[in-house]
């Protein structure tokens, strides 16, 4: 090493880029034109945030070094941070038209792809850089953020499996960008083991500080979560107005969940959106809003929300938003009693062996009841997970199609999907053999043609609530699934894909006639211990007093991967019911299509009698 760099290469071992900068522009003033200190003067000034002042040094050196394709890509990267996107697509394109099996300029071009959400694109361009170099950590976690951009969990899950392998990366953004990744895959335990990794071995990294932050307030941490934001007091200066950014909505949500709503409002409408297509800015707003009863505010926030979300949205299924289209097309097919007549019949497993079925559409308080028979030393639960949506998947790449092929599948073919369906659940859970699956999963009740075919005699809980109550909760999410978020965009479509939900639900139970126990969310607040004695009784576990346990046990879990995970580690309250009488003025247009369901469960559109 150069004896004058010496010093620089301190600065850098501390994250000192502030001092590497000054060192590097001292030297400059004797060789403007040296090649290894104009590289250092861009990177630091990359990692201070100054992307345009890099983008130009970047530029320098392309103009001096021109044959030097690392330069090129650089160059290209800086301009993507810079939020020249066009010209940094025009550059990666050089850089790859001159190395085309480059996979490093390949993964940096399938993150420009990401930025400009040309989702399908990064997930291909990221792929290919993963066929060149299938066991790079870095191309696999950025294949895997491109694969999670389009809604392909299962395939970004499978490229971050060995992410133990890769520890510790000596990339700091890497492992924070590996961290976030598992978080948003639902794997709450990896995430934390991830971040707290990373803040041990850089207590100074303020950014990762932020991150593990927001992972704590996630696994219901709070304590620890505001220990790691006291830190902070004092040491932003001179941090990335991202972190700044990031830190506010932490400290916001932080805020909301100890009451402090006003504070919570304060800090988010001050910092405003992390960027164009921030969303879940909107919808947290819309949250803090709605529990300080700013009914205006919560809609207006909901609309920006849902309008930035359909954007994003679009670049993943458009079709869901073609004119006419469907928002539930599972929905609309249907088995009908002459074609179930012709399904053979088949040796199936026993209730007792079978999973618990828990269906309902969102937010309709399916999360409650899958902690309360978690909560029994008989029941295993785990996360929503998909499964019958990728048997089905698999079943199509045959030909055969659900629900309507169900009478083709023989012996054979549904023992290979049970083995298929208890493999996933053993990848997904530690499974504990001397306890009966609990599968909650909302949109289910979609598959029960599949289901039945499977599990015949399994046992289904319906989760019920007030229709008007579920969409207007269901609006005020911020869903994962692509497929759910599109059916929630407005509130006709919600209204229109819970209709269609629950006239297939019945018109199906009505020909298979399941094992349904329907318990109702009103039921539950009013008279918990009576409910959970009903459903001890359903599912023959004997003792109830486990079930009421729920949320102390929900609070010793940590990670819960649905939008009730702060409410459900709360003993039940009536705080949800009749909300949706301060939003009646928003409701009462999609009331005539709510209509068939009102009368059909009982539910009454008058508010309730006061004393």
């Amino acid at each position: 090493m150069n004896p004058d760099l010496i010093p620089i290469a301190a600065a850098v071992r501390v994250a000192d880029w502030a001092e590497a900068e000054r060192l590097v522009r001292a030297l400059l003033r004797g060789d403007d034109a040296r090649e290894d200190l104009l590289t250092m003067l861009a990177i630091s000034l990359q990692m201070q945030g100054r992307a345009s002042e890099a983008v130009e040094a970047y530029e320098q050196l392309t103009r001096l070094f021109p044959a030097r394709s690392e330069h090129w890509g650089n160059y290209a990267t800086a301009l993507r941070e810079a939020g020249r996107l066009d010209e940094a697509a025009a550059v990666y394109e050089r850089v790859l038209h001159a190395s085309p099996t480059d996979a490093g300029q390949l993964v940096n071009y399938a993150l420009l792809k990401l930025q400009q959400r040309d989702y399908a694109g990064a997930r291909d361009i990221a792929l290919r850089a993963h066929a060149l170099e299938p066991d790079s950590p870095r191309v696999r976690i950025h294949a895997a953020r491109a694969c999670q951009a389009c809604r392909e969990y299962e395939e970004a899950e499978d490229l971050l499996k060995p992410w133990r392998r890769w520890l510790p990366l000596e990339d700091d953004g890497l492992q924070q960008e590996l961290g976030d990744l598992q978080l948003a895959l639902g794997d709450g335990d990896s995430a934390q083991v991830l971040l707290e990794d990373l803040v041990r071995r850089s207590p100074g990294n303020v950014h990762a500080i932020v991150h593990l932050a927001s992972a704590y307030e996630r696994l219901n941490r709070l304590p620890e979560a505001e220990s790691l934001l006291a830190q902070l007091a004092g040491r932003l200066d001179g941090a990335a107005p991202g972190v700044r950014m990031e830190l506010a909505h932490v400290l916001a949500k932080v805020a909301q969940r100890k009451g402090d709503l006003a504070e919570a409002q304060a800090i988010l409408e001050d910092a405003g959106l992390r960027g164009e297509g921030d969303y879940a800015h909107h919808y947290l707003l819309a949250e803090i809003r709605a529990k300080r009863n700013d009914v205006a505010g919560t809609m207006q926030a909901l609309e920006a929300a849902h309008a930035l979300h359909v954007e994003d949205l679009k670049h993943v299924i458009p079709k869901r938003f073609e004119p006419g289209a469907s928002p539930l097309p599972l929905a609309d097919v249907r088995v009908d009693a002459d074609e179930y007549a012709r399904w053979p019949v088949l040796t199936a497993p026993e209730a007792k062996h079978s999973p618990v079925f828990i269906v309902g559409f969102p937010r309709s308080g399916t999360t409650l009841l899958e902690q309360m028979l978690d909560a029994h030393p008989r029941l295993q639960s785990m996360d929503e997970n998909p499964f019958f949506n990728k048997l089905s998947d698999q079943l199509a790449e045959q030909g055969i199609f659900v629900p309507q092929d169900m009478a083709r599948l023989g012996q054979r073919d549904c023992d290979e999907l049970r083995k298929r369906y208890l493999g996933m659940v053993c990848e997904t859970i530690p499974r504990r053999w001397d306890t009966q699956i609990v599968d909650k999963n909302p949109l289910n009740m979609l598959w029960l043609p599949l289901i039945h075919r499977l599990f015949p005699h399994a046992k289904f809980i319906l989760a019920l609530r007030h229709p008007c109550d579920v969409i207007l909760s269901c609006y005020m999410q911020n869903f994962r699934s692509s497929v759910l978020a599109a059916a929630c965009s407005d509130l006709q479509r919600l209204a229109t894909s819970y209709v269609a939900s629950m006239q297939s639900w019945l018109h199906h139970a009505a020909i298979f006639e399941p094992d349904v126990l329907t318990v109702r969310n009103e039921d539950i607040v009013a008279d918990v211990e009576g409910q959970a004695a009903r459903i001890a009784q359903f599912l023959e576990l004997g003792d109830a007093a486990p079930l009421l346990d729920f949320h102390e046990h929900a609070r010793r879990k940590g990670f819960i991967g649905t939008p009730s995970y702060t409410q459900v580690i709360q003993p039940v309250n009536s705080r949800g019911m009749n909300r949706w009488l301060r939003y009646r003025e928003y409701i009462e247009p999609v009331l005539p299509i709510l209509e068939p369901m009102l009368q059909h469960w009982g539910y009454s559109t008058d508010a309730p009698a006061v004393g």
